[in-house]
């Protein structure tokens, strides 16, 4: 991923862009891709690791193992009319946050892919943990024979946050204001993503 030294992230804003964005692309260097859910441990290594599970029907998860693969992550995005600008001319563009993720994968066994599959449910729904009508032991167990658990510990983390930062204070006002005011939804993630960048308590 090109990324200007204007727009690289931190390494601590890249993890946060992961943990609050989970849902990944996985792809190896056949060009398949999966997407799935990928949790961070930040203490893991210099950059992280990454956890996961594959459907054990799926044969991708054979294609990556012990290779390199990569994990995208998208953040919030949208479009940004030229309008908004206070210079002119100007043109149409799309701001985004993005962070790519590159590592070995790495299979687990069934012990640790049972262990994944237990902090996944204490992070997402930790309800679901002593709900035996809902998710029973057997039945736990049945779906644990259907999955693949994998680690990716992170080698390379690159975060692209394109915001409009090189353009003029004035600008910049005008880009907010018109995401903030936007009846899309994903234009009001991303003008949200921008307030929490700068520190902002703007109330939407």
């Amino acid at each position: 991923m090109y990324v200007s030294p204007a727009l690289r992230m931190s390494t601590p804003k890249a993890q946060a862009l992961i943990e609050a964005h989970p849902f990944g692309v996985l792809v190896g260097d056949d060009l398949q891709a999966t997407h799935l859910p990928l949790q961070l441990s930040r203490d893991e290594g210099e950059f992280g690791t990454l956890y996961g599970h594959f459907a054990r029907a799926n044969p991708h998860w054979q294609a990556l193992e012990g290779r390199r693969v990569l994990a995208i992550f998208s953040g919030p995005h949208a479009y940004v009319s030229p309008t908004w600008y206070a210079t002119r001319p100007a043109v149409p563009t799309w701001n985004y946050a993005a962070v790519h993720a590159e590592g070995r994968f790495e299979r687990l066994d069934g012990a640790a892919t049972a262990a994944l599959i237990k902090r996944s449910l204490a992070h997402f729904e930790p309800g679901l943990l002593n709900d035996k009508v809902t998710l029973d032991d057997a039945f736990r167990d049945r779906l644990l024979a259907g999955i693949v658990g994998f680690r990716l510990p992170i080698a390379s983390l690159q975060g692209k946050a394109k915001l409009g930062q090189q353009r003029s204070a004035a600008d910049q006002a005008g880009v907010a204001a018109g995401l903030r005011d936007s009846a899309a939804p994903e234009a009001r993630a991303l003008w949200r993503y921008m307030q929490d960048q700068a520190g902002g308590t703007e109330a939407p």
